[in-house]
């Protein structure tokens, strides 16, 4: 066995070792316990709170059941389960920056769009005083 497999947990099939195996098990609970900790305090909103307990729960269940990833990853022919556990990861932070990139571009046309309905309604007051202002000059002058 190589000092790589060892350090990563693996034994000499390439699985995960039983310690390997708990140290999965242990985070992947952490991580659910401090996403539920998040939505219960509303400092999650619900849209992404869903989305975090979902990727949750796929960690729990690669946790509870390793096989699983090997056998997805020989189907699709990586036969570094790692390997494939890593890409899966890189996938689906590309997703998540994608669409918080789109939704930043929503949020600034929105605020775009409000900055100028704020510099009409602005621009309406002022003149609405200004002519309050000419009506008060022009009734106390009789």
């Amino acid at each position: 066995m190589t000092l790589l497999a060892q350090t990563v947990g693996l034994d000499e099939f390439g699985s995960m070792s039983a310690r390997a195996h708990v140290f999965v098990a242990v985070v992947t609970l952490a991580v659910l316990v401090f996403i539920l900790r998040l939505v219960r305090r509303h400092s999650l909103r619900s849209k992404y709170s869903l989305l975090w307990l979902t990727v949750g729960l796929a960690l729990a269940v690669v946790a509870a059941f390793p096989g699983l990833l090997d056998s997805a990853s020989r189907a699709v022919g990586i036969y570094y389960p790692p390997a494939t556990f890593l890409l899966m990861a890189v996938g689906f932070l590309f997703l998540i920056v994608v669409h918080f990139s789109w939704e930043l571009s929503r949020s600034e046309e929105r605020v775009r769009t409000l900055a100028e309905e704020l510099a009409l309604l602005r621009s309406a007051q002022e003149d609405l005083a200004a002519r309050f202002d000419e009506r008060e000059g022009a009734e106390q002058d009789r």
